[in-house]
């Protein structure tokens, strides 16, 4: 069986936005506060975890990141309601 998919959207210490997909949004949390999470958040500081959507499977949450991708700022908030 293939593991669950997360995306999730979190905030920069500069305000802005970053979307990404994990399988342990811990693990990924941990990795992004410590500055090796992604290039991205590493140069604009980790502030916090904003929504999480689980998805049956990687593939899934790869979609729905691309999905969120191509909002807008405010827009991005709303897809996880």
């Amino acid at each position: 069986m293939e593991k669950k998919g997360f995306v999730y959207l979190l905030e920069c210490q500069d305000g802005s936005f970053y979307t990404g997909v994990t399988n342990d949004v811990e693990a990924r949390m941990k990795a992004h506060a410590t500055g090796k999470g992604s290039k991205y958040v590493y140069k604009k500081g980790f502030k916090e975890l904003l929504r999480t959507k689980e998805c049956k499977d990687k593939s899934e949450a790869c979609k729905c990141e691309y999905e969120i991708k191509q909002l807008s700022r405010k827009e991005k908030l709303g897809w996880f309601d």
